[in-house]
């Protein structure tokens, strides 16, 4: 994983001061780096049958599709409050900067469905704990939380610890 680290910028203060963002754009930049990665992710899911796979607003939206392209699944986009045009089911979320709700759209996820939750960075826990319990009023099985990076420090893993999780990074 190495190789895609270089990939990954720090970005001090940012978008508050004291927070240091990962910044995945350069990763995203590079058509080399973003196909071995989306490759590298999904391998961490391995051979499981896939439904759906959820991208959290925004950069979770990137990886997701791919993935979502790689499985022959749906893909299914979580959103801050007000983003989606039809009826959602929300949840309310605290990250390590602030708070806020995530929609779903009401009819996303069938019961029964297997979905896989991916996201950009898992930080403190809180936005993946709330499409956790999205996924679960809306009856689907969650296959694996999956991520590009881990802020280990912040033990963000202690949320969702139920639920089988992944990062390709850990810092």
């Amino acid at each position: 994983m190495k190789e895609f680290e270089s990939f990954i910028r720090d970005i001090h203060d940012f978008p508050k001061p004291g927070v240091l963002f990962k910044d995945i754009s350069p990763l995203l930049a590079n058509p080399k780096a973003m196909h071995d990665c989306t490759n590298a992710l999904y391998d961490l899911i391995g051979d499981e049958r896939i439904d759906k796979v959820i991208g959290i607003e925004s950069r979770g939206f990137f990886f997701a599709t791919l993935l979502a392209n790689k499985f022959d699944a749906g893909f299914i986009p979580v959103r801050k409050s007000g983003k989606l045009p039809y009826k959602t089911v929300a949840e309310s979320y605290e990250l390590e900067y602030g708070n806020g709700i995530l929609e779903i759209h009401e009819d996303a996820i069938q019961k029964g469905d297997r979905v896989v939750i991916h996201d950009d960075v898992l930080a403190t826990g809180g936005t993946a704990r709330a499409v956790c319990n999205l996924v679960e009023k809306l009856g689907g099985e969650i296959v694996q939380c999956n991520f590009l990076i881990e802020l280990v420090f912040l033990n963000g893993k202690e949320k969702i610890q139920e639920f089988p999780y992944a990062a390709l990074f850990k810092y």
